[in-house]
């Protein structure tokens, strides 16, 4: 026994050694420039009041792309763009403006008392009377609507949950399991809508969880990049809008009854009430640019490896509520410019890489991964050069998962989806040089939050690059103004760094470039 427990203990040493015989003394020497100081002075710089939560089309945003250009040009990475750090992004937003929203001579206002849902164009709607509707639900065994004309009607409706009987089950269903009219808000609105409503007020605690959570950033429209196309759509289908119960309670009021009692015992009436709104879709554009550095390779300088990490966040509220983002994603960022900055050193001390690095800082990546989008759809270097993609989002954390746990792990998602070798690119640098638990969770296909497919990597994958996306996991301060530099993690958010430092050192000096030989996606 006691033989078995000194050779389980001599084991480490033995393997630590064989680590050390296998270590580059170059790649030890620059990935120890990468410190938890440098890290620490960016990205306290990057989630402060200064830069008012690196918003798309925002002051912050605009800020964070000078940062992001002045430190490339300080490393001496050369200007790719025309001789110029920034690549435009043309972008368009849509958002939904209410002009005005009176019921009964009062006003109201949007994402206080009601958020909407719609792409109507600019229109007014005028009624003397709201009809309530009750849950709204159209079934044989129970029809809210069973004699009633609601075309051209302000309709309120409950928009959750169903009736029940006295033993708590489902009227339509006869069980304690409820019906689709239940499990889906959708449903019975889109139903109300073959009806030709003239708008919706629909409804129930989710309206009021909603606001809660999100405030002011349900109303900050939705982005796309710009087609060119400088019409304003927009379809004359009746907006659905979310009141809170307080207000839906004041309505119901007006007929002695409250929300409560009509969950219990559903009718239909007709609320004498006025109502006066002007509301509807706007367009506006606008560029964020990416922000591109180029440290030109030697021999294999033609072929690109892409390092990115996006800057953009969640931006700052009419409110002045504004989201540092440290995490999500200032650490990816710091990554960034870290890994340029080493990068740099090396190739001014004669060790510069065979292949060309690209560093990109992307724009709106929280708009649906825009940036990287325009990117790939209008490269500065052929896409067919580029042979590997390396993403930072989100690395300075420690996840719910691992909370508990071990602190000493990285998230490798999407590794081997187009490539067997950035896998074993990557184990092997972990093994050697950091000896990080890789957790491959989110490769299950059955994950259900598709984290794969949530990223900029992924512009890259489409297009059959393999890509790489390295990630410290979720946590209970992901998009609030909750995500701050205190909670970071900064010895771990360095080896992460250090890490992908590696991997992008293996790609970039290997005689042959990645090969895309799988297919798991």
């Amino acid at each position: 026994m006691k033989n078995w427990i000194i050779a389980l203990l001599l084991v480490p040493t033995f393997h630590s050694c064989v680590i050390a015989q296998h270590q580059d003394p170059a790649q030890l020497k620059y990935a120890d420039l990468m410190t938890e100081e440098t890290a620490k002075k960016h990205l306290t710089l990057l989630a402060s009041p200064e830069f008012e939560g690196r918003g798309t089309g925002q002051k912050g945003g605009e800020k964070t792309a000078h940062y992001l250009a002045e430190q490339f040009k300080s490393y001496g990475l050369k200007a790719p763009v025309n001789g110029d750090y920034f690549q435009p992004v043309n972008l368009v937003k849509v958002s939904y403006q209410v002009q005005r929203f009176v019921v009964n001579g009062t006003a109201y206002e949007n994402d206080t008392d009601f958020f909407i849902q719609g792409d109507n164009k600019q229109a007014t709607y005028e009624a003397d009377d709201i009809v309530f509707v009750g849950y709204g639900i159209q079934d044989k065994k129970h029809n809210d609507l069973a004699g009633v004309d609601i075309r051209d009607k302000v309709v309120l409706v409950i928009n959750e949950g169903e009736p029940k009987d006295a033993n708590g089950n489902s009227i339509v269903t006869g069980s304690k399991k409820m019906s689709e009219w239940a499990s889906s808000r959708f449903k019975r609105v889109q139903e109300l809508l073959k009806r030709n409503p003239k708008t919706i007020l629909a409804t129930g605690d989710y309206v009021d969880q909603n606001m809660a959570r999100f405030g002011k950033r349900l109303v900050g429209g939705r982005f796309s990049l710009d087609d060119g196309n400088n019409a304003v759509s927009g379809t004359t289908q009746a907006p659905v809008v979310n009141i809170s119960s307080r207000l839906a309670n004041e309505l119901l009021a007006k007929r002695q009854t409250s929300l409560e009692q009509q969950k219990n015992t559903p009718s239909t009436f007709t609320i004498p009430t006025k109502v006066d709104a002007e509301m509807g879709i706007t367009k506006e554009k606008f560029a964020d640019p990416n922000v591109l550095g180029l440290l030109e390779g030697s021999d294999l300088k033609d072929e690109i490896v892409v390092v990115v990490g996006h800057y953009d966040h969640d931006g700052i509220l009419p409110d002045g509520t504004f989201f540092p983002g440290a995490d999500d994603n200032g650490s990816g960022t710091v990554g960034v410019m870290e890994l340029a900055r080493v990068f740099a050193k090396a190739k001014e001390d004669g060790q510069g890489p065979r292949r060309s690095l690209l560093f990109i800082g992307l724009a709106a990546e929280e708009k649906g991964l825009l940036g990287s989008k325009f990117y790939v759809e209008n490269p500065i270097f052929p896409i067919e050069n580029t042979v590997a993609c390396i993403n930072m989002d989100m690395i300075g954390r420690i996840d719910d998962k691992h909370l508990n746990g071990n602190h000493n792990y990285i998230h490798a998602i999407g590794l081997d989806k187009l490539s067997s070798e950035l896998k074993q690119i990557t184990e092997t640098a972990n093994h050697t040089y950091t000896q990080m638990e890789l957790d491959y969770m989110y490769d299950d296909p059955k994950d259900p939050m598709r984290l794969y497919y949530r990223s900029d990597h992924y512009n890259f994958a489409e297009k059959g690059i393999p890509s790489a996306f390295f990630f410290s996991g979720l946590h209970p301060h992901y998009h609030t103004p909750e995500d701050t530099v205190d909670k970071i993690d900064f010895p771990m958010m360095v080896k992460r760094e250090k890490l992908v430092f590696h991997v992008a050192w293996e790609i970039a000096n290997r005689d042959k470039r990645l090969p895309v030989d799988s297919n798991k996606e």
